[in-house]
């Protein structure tokens, strides 16, 4: 409980610092750390990323079911962001997209500390956290792809993605190098400046979140259930941090037309939109769990986090501002705030 609490009132306390404040002096900088830190923080979803090749047709039915749980959340806010709010579909769209992924070091953290990890719901939804986090990822490319236009560095895109799935696939968990925390920083480092030069004099844009995870997929890993021999503490302040500086990233809120009650509304549609989609894991499983059991995974998958943060990170990137991306912000907080009481309900549901 205390992660969540201290990451809402981070998040919290960034936005309102970029309201209050005037960072622009600083802005490349603050930009720069805060991809550092993204680059770290999915370079660890990469480490957790793990498959047995030999039940390749188990794990596409879960890639499946993550996938459904992480588009329809999107889809759902997505189409509130250009009816509700009138935003441009390719807008809305990648906007939406902060709704898709469930936060994998919270649910872990949180569940395990809640006494259940050793229940059927920890053990799907450890599979799931790690694929919906990825589908995310997969998500954001024809979407930025959309961003860039079809030009011929387009294509150059594309090829690059698909040689980074195939590393990620071909060479899952297979290279033996150091992955203490030192070394993490150090990876971080390096993938943030080579995107950089390659954005800088190639006029290709791969952005960090995938490059990031394939190096963490690749890297051999000891896998446990919540953070094998990274230390956890480092972990945390790297992700607090992050959650922070991509508060402090928010534009100057337009909302002085915007009633704070009727945004209130919009924060907690948003909210609820986002949870329903993941809900669609009810339905899934029916030979596996009984409902309660069902439910407890559906509602376990709706904590939200540093993904989702990094989501609208790029999102602001590419210029993106106005009200809907402020309730989109709030919408993260708000959920965040709420996933103490997501895993209250998930215990009651295990207990009853």
């Amino acid at each position: 409980m205390f992660l969540v609490i201290l990451y809402s009132i981070l998040l919290i306390s960034g936005m309102v610092c970029s309201q209050a404040v005037n960072l622009s002096s600083i802005k490349p900088g603050l930009d720069l750390i805060t991809k550092i830190c993204l680059a770290y923080i999915m370079i660890g979803v990469g480490l957790e990323f793990i498959i047995d090749k030999k039940r390749l047709k188990n794990y596409g039915f879960d890639f499946l079911f993550a996938f459904l749980a992480a588009a329809l959340p999107w889809i759902l806010c997505a189409v509130y962001f250009a009816m509700v709010f009138k935003t441009n579909w390719n807008h809305a769209l990648l906007i939406g997209v902060f709704a898709a992924p469930t936060s994998a070091g919270v649910l872990f953290a949180m569940l395990a500390a809640a006494g259940l990890k050793k229940t059927w719901v920890f053990q799907k939804a450890q599979v799931l956290a790690v694929f919906d986090d990825f589908d995310a990822i997969l998500l954001l490319i024809p979407l930025q792809i959309a961003f860039i236009g079809l030009r011929p560095e387009l294509f150059v895109v594309v090829a690059g993605i698909l040689a980074l799935l195939s590393t990620a696939y071909f060479k899952l968990n297979s290279w033996k190098t150091p992955h203490g925390q030192g070394w993490m920083v150090f990876y971080s480092i390096m993938m943030v400046t080579l995107v950089e030069l390659v954005k800088a004099y190639g006029q290709i844009d791969l952005g960090v979140l995938l490059p990031s995870f394939v190096l963490g997929a690749v890297i051999y890993y000891e896998h446990n259930a919540i953070n094998g021999d990274r230390p956890f503490l480092f972990d945390q302040i790297i992700k607090a941090l992050f959650i922070f500086l991509v508060g402090c990233s928010l534009p100057k809120m337009a909302v002085a037309h915007v009633n704070a009650g009727i945004l209130a509304c919009h924060v907690a549609a948003l909210t609820v939109l986002s949870n329903l989609g993941k809900c669609f894991l009810f339905f899934c499983y029916k030979k596996e769990a009984g409902w309660k059991d069902r439910l407890a995974l559906s509602v376990a998958m709706f904590p939200r986090g540093e993904v989702g943060a990094g989501v609208l990170f790029i999102a602001l990137g590419y210029g993106l501002e106005g009200v809907a991306m402020n309730a989109a912000g709030l919408s993260l907080g708000l959920n965040l705030c709420l996933t103490g009481l997501f895993i209250m309900i998930v215990k009651r549901l295990q207990k009853a």
